[in-house]
């Protein structure tokens, strides 16, 4: 509400003085100023650009920092984030200040070299001194961010810790789903031929390692450990985007990208901090990949250690709920496979275990 009284007041403002405007250019034509060189309000114009000035600086840094509602900042919750708001606010600082600086120039030497037929211009066509401070100056200023934001770019985009959790991270018009690997602790391999239907994700079921991988339909991560996401997608770029976290990536067909962090602070914690016990970490897409773009989103959960660990017990792999699949584990590691997926109690499975599948 309070926003909309300052949107109506702005355009009253714009209206008031657009109205002075047209009052002293008839004004003008009365008098037959109008037919001068530089009319009578030329004077009154460069103060209006003054005007304009102040209001614009105080209207910048009232919908930069002060109009803003709490949402366009949202509460960290990740090791790494700690140093991209740092590094966020720096940039902003220094942005903020050039701006500013930047339109005082512009707007004070509008109104002080305002038409004056007495004043004779100079002709000054170079400073190589000027043109260096002026060239030096930025870059060595931009140089300086870039390469900060290069290095924690690179810290989590490089080589996960060891004992990091891999995810597989899986984007499709509209939905995401993420592949665990099981007790084995080793993400199985996947083929883009092997997708279907059931098999969305192409599990490569010849590689022992994916027979006991699982697939949820939420993130679980556990707090104060790290987390190496494994991304792609199978049809167009979708974006892993996660504020709380300060962590954003795409998903591009054909082309696995990965990015590790730290979550800090578990869903329970962040419910208690907010005030509001609904709340949940979302993943969204951050590209417009579709008609449906607006609804591709999916929770995170994040748990205490414990918690994840029993969760991660509870799940069971995705041969055991498709034993069907079952035909498609090479002949000599399908008693593997059934002891890796925990099919052993399954009727019928030594019929499933011969049967050929067709897609």
């Amino acid at each position: 509400m309070f926003n909309l009284v300052i949107i109506v007041a702005v355009v009253l403002i714009i209206a008031i003085i657009y109205t002075i405007f047209r009052v002293s250019t008839l004004i003008s034509i009365a008098k037959g100023d109008s037919k001068e060189r530089v009319p009578a309000s030329n004077k009154s114009q460069a103060t209006l650009l003054v005007l304009f000035l102040v209001g614009g600086i105080v209207g910048f840094f009232y919908y930069s920092f002060g109009g803003l509602d709490d949402s366009f900042v949202q509460p960290l919750a990740s090791k790494h984030g700690v140093e991209t708001d740092f590094w966020f606010w720096v940039t902003m600082g220094v942005t903020c200040f050039v701006f500013i600086i930047t339109q005082i120039l512009l707007f004070g030497f509008s109104y002080k070299y305002q038409f004056d037929k007495d004043r004779k211009a100079s002709f000054y066509p170079h400073n190589n001194k000027l043109e260096l401070i002026w060239t030096a100056v930025p870059a060595v200023v931009l140089a300086f961010l870039v390469l900060t934001g290069w290095k924690i770019w690179t810290d989590i985009t490089g080589p996960a810790p060891e004992e990091a959790y891999e995810i597989e991270v899986f984007g499709y018009q509209y939905g995401w789903s993420f592949r665990y690997p099981g007790n084995d602790g080793k993400l199985g391999k996947y083929n883009y031929l092997k997708i279907d239907g059931t098999n969305q994700l192409g599990i490569e079921l010849a590689d022992k390692a994916a027979h006991d991988d699982f697939i949820s339909n939420q993130l679980h991560i556990p707090k104060g450990k790290p987390v190496l996401l494994k991304i792609r997608a199978r049809d167009v770029i979708h974006s892993v985007y996660m504020p709380h976290f300060r962590a954003q990536m795409n998903a591009v067909p054909g082309l696995p990208t990965k990015f590790w962090f730290e979550p800090t602070k578990s869903t329970a914690d962040m419910r208690t901090e907010t005030g509001n016990p609904e709340f949940n970490y979302e993943l969204v897409c951050n590209k417009i990949c579709g008609r449906s773009h607006f609804g591709m989103k999916a929770t995170i959960v994040v748990d205490e250690e414990d918690d994840f660990k029993q969760w991660y017990k509870d799940q069971e792999a995705w041969l055991k709920l498709n034993p069907e699949y079952l035909s498609q584990v090479p002949e000599d590691l399908q008693e593997v496979a059934i002891i890796s997926a925990g099919l052993e109690n399954i009727e019928n499975t030594q019929n499933v275990r011969t049967q050929t599948t067709s897609f």
